[in-house]
């Protein structure tokens, strides 16, 4: 069975999060999404992976914690 594919909208709505963070994920924690030509893709299974692998997860960056640990 084929799944769809699912729009930056969608994801959204699936981890109740907003456009800004799912962008910041695809650049910035190697979200797995697809480029179709103007708008990114995603398949729902690539993203669950994702998140259960701790892609999603609250990390700081190193140069904050070095600063709050100050």
């Amino acid at each position: 069975m084929d799944e769809r594919w699912l729009t930056v909208e969608d994801i959204c709505r699936y981890l109740n999060v907003s456009n800004e963070t799912v962008y910041k994920w695809i650049e910035q924690r190697d979200m797995p999404a697809h480029r179709v030509g103007r708008r990114w893709m995603f398949k729902q299974n690539e993203v669950d992976d994702w998140v259960r692998s701790g892609g999603a997860s609250d990390k700081a960056d190193s140069n904050d914690s070095d600063e709050k640990r100050g």
